[in-house]
């Protein structure tokens, strides 16, 4: 009798096990979200790469006086920071030239007087026959040749002393002196610099790629100790220099008294330059291989699209070819972009957020709902649990009996 009640209370408890798992709701299930992506149409505009040079500060009208002879300075009549005027005496020089000079256009002189004499004695004596036609004619030449070098030995005398006496091409301020009282000077030697009383100018040196794009009237930069200065180019030259294997190119800066002459500086030009460009953020191009590409979104769907780039920036790329303005491109990197990828655009994700505002009232009714269910099955559960606790503590008391 005992075996038996033991029996019916394990086939009751088995029941409301059985009971359990009957009134237990179904797991349903939740679909996957897709990735969420930032995607917009490329933008028109223009773009521009600046590259920064050095260059060299100089005056816009500079003069690097130089002697036509050598010699001995015997007068240096200036100093660097001088102000002088056009045709003032900067230097004398002994050139040791200017009392032979001096012989030869006296002896010459003599000379002049000697032909004259003599041909005013035979044109007397042409007159009254006392001479012929040809003798007169030699007295005349005589006196042209003895004139002409007259007039070649005074220029040369003035030529010398002109070279003795070295004066200032320009008006404007002595930079640098480069001679000494008493030094022997070579001609040809810079004795001193001037720099002109209007403004500066910057010179500097591109590589080919650069002097291709830009021209006379282009602006630049000019940037020293923080401080920036506009600037325009002036002049480029066509030729390679020799010493440098670069482009030279100057710029005018104005009258700016910050920048000495000779003082270093960095010039920033504008190196490329693109308008009307098709342009997308840079951190939106992607390389694979080697080659660059974009992710476009056509509806919820990625493709990969091989595109070809023209200038960039940190923050912005030129696209020449492989899109259009049309096409919506991924702005936003996530490790499920591939081709035929399924995602949703960020506008319909923040739509979402939006309506889970209704849709955090739809959310919470969700979560009523799984409640209740939880609680109904709770309940049922509790229900058999109970059946098979009534069904535990009959045959208790039946064993007990």
């Amino acid at each position: 009798m005992k075996k038996r009640v033991i029996g019916i209370v394990v086939a009751a408890a088995i029941a409301a096990l059985v009971i359990f798992r009957l009134v237990q709701p179904e797991a349903k299930d939740t679909p996957a979200s897709l990735p969420t992506v930032v995607a917009g149409h490329a933008e028109t505009g223009s773009i521009s790469v600046d590259t920064e040079l050095t260059g060299t500060v100089e005056p816009a009208d500079m003069a690097y006086v130089i002697p036509k002879a050598g010699g001995e300075i015997t007068e240096l009549l200036v100093k660097p920071g001088d102000q002088v005027s056009a045709g003032q005496k900067l230097v004398h020089i002994d050139t040791k030239m200017v009392d032979s000079a001096k012989i030869a256009m006296d002896t010459a002189q003599v000379s002049v007087q000697d032909a004259n004499r003599n041909l005013a004695r035979m044109q007397a004596l042409a007159a009254t026959g006392d001479v012929s036609q040809q003798e007169l004619e030699n007295a005349q030449s005589q006196a042209r040749q003895a004139q002409l070098q007259y007039d070649s030995a005074k220029i040369n005398y003035n030529n010398q002393i002109g070279y003795a006496d070295v004066t200032a091409p320009i008006s404007g301020t002595v930079e640098s002196v480069s001679a000494a009282l008493h030094d022997n000077v070579a001609q040809g030697s810079v004795i001193c610099v001037i720099s002109g009383q209007g403004g500066k100018e910057v010179t500097f040196y591109v590589p080919d790629r650069i002097i291709q794009n830009i021209n006379s009237g282009d602006a630049v930069t000019v940037t020293k100790n923080g401080t920036d200065y506009p600037g325009t180019i002036t002049e480029k030259n066509s030729m390679v220099d020799s010493t440098t294997a670069l482009f030279k190119v100057k710029a005018s800066v104005g009258n700016v008294e910050a920048l000495p002459t000779g003082v270093t500086v960095e010039v920033y030009v504008t190196s490329e330059k693109a308008d009307h460009a098709l342009l997308v953020p840079s951190d939106a191009v992607y390389y694979e291989g080697g080659q660059p590409e974009v992710y476009v979104l056509d509806g919820d769907t990625v493709h990969v699209k091989p595109v070809t780039t023209g200038i960039y920036t940190a923050e912005k790329t030129q696209i020449t070819d492989g899109i259009t303005a049309d096409d919506e491109i991924i702005t936003s990197w996530s490790s499920e972009l591939y081709e035929g990828a399924k995602v949703q655009k960020s506008e319909n994700a923040e739509t979402s957020v939006a309506e889970s505002g209704d849709g955090s009232g739809n959310a919470d009714s969700t979560g009523a709902e799984s409640s209740t269910d939880a609680a109904d099955s709770t309940d049922a559960g509790s229900g058999a649990g109970s059946a098979a606790g009534d069904a535990a503590a009959a045959g208790s008391t039946a064993a007990a009996q």
